[in-house]
């Protein structure tokens, strides 16, 4: 017999794998990757999480967390796809369905993200994050009412869960009702001290109702805590609407403001 036919014989024992070592292996990648995705660590995260899906390509929980990172990374069709595997192979994992309406939500496909949180709801009612999720998608089409009965329905789950009542006070501004708006965002401030959003947002309403010293003042400390907030595409981003920006607009070019936006942290 011709002497290849030895080599020929060796060829199924290099394809034999162990595919409970391999996931293991995978598993491990995974955790990897988890650990350094809490760091923002993202360009060495998702590599070990691709790598970690193709080791354990049954798990879930390896698709949602690439699914998780691709959606950090803003890579809204990949998490897509991920978070779909993963809701194929464990399709009772509320959490998979709220992080495909965030993909959606991001990019603004509302009706979708609606379908997707009310889905992760039916699984996890009692959620203060999909409740506040699905209210903000309610918010983006003009469902206003739905809206503020999901972030109620949000704080009445965490009472401290200041961005639903932050929200209840952006929509309050916006429809004239500035007191209402007020007393929400000094209840989101007092629960915690170091939100910027209510903080400045209470700054601007003080400031267009009259009081200009303590709106002055407390837009710098907002601005102390967080310059992000006084980006105006920022807070479009985080749903301030048309009525509110108008006047932060305002706010932002007042002496004493431009002057805390232009403070920067000094290098220790």
């Amino acid at each position: 017999m011709p002497k290849t036919a030895q080599a020929q014989a060796l060829i199924p024992h290099a394809l034999q794998l162990d595919t409970a070592k391999l996931e293991k292996q995978g598993l491990g990648l995974a955790q990897e990757a988890a650990q350094l995705g809490q760091f923002q660590q993202f360009e060495l995260a998702l590599p070990r999480a691709k790598l970690a899906s193709q080791l354990a390509p049954r798990n879930d929980k390896v698709w949602f967390l690439l699914g998780g990172l691709q959606l950090q990374t803003k890579n809204y069709d990949a998490a897509i796809a991920s978070l779909n595997q993963a809701k194929s192979l464990n399709p009772k994992n509320a959490d998979v369905l709220f992080a495909l309406g965030s993909a959606n939500f991001q990019q603004k496909k509302y009706a979708a993200a609606i379908e997707n949180y009310q889905a992760g709801l039916k699984l996890k009612p009692k959620d203060p994050e999909g409740l506040f999720d699905l209210g903000n998608a309610y918010y983006m089409v003009g469902r206003l009412p739905d809206a503020i009965a999901e972030y109620n329905k949000a704080v009445a789950q965490d009472p401290k869960f200041w961005p639903a009542i932050n929200n209840i006070g952006l929509i309050e501004y916006e429809q004239g009702n500035v007191d209402g708006a007020i007393k929400r965002w000094r209840t989101a401030v007092t629960i915690d001290k170091q939100a910027a959003e209510p903080l400045l947002a209470l700054a601007v309403a003080l400031y267009a109702k009259g009081d200009r010293q303590q709106g002055v003042t407390l837009g710098e400390a907002a601005l102390r805590i967080d310059q992000r907030y006084g980006d105006l595409d920022f807070l479009k981003e985080n749903l301030w609407g048309d009525r509110l920006l108008s006047d932060t607009k305002q706010f932002l070019e007042l002496p004493r403001i431009q002057a805390a936006l232009e403070q920067r942290e000094t290098p220790r």
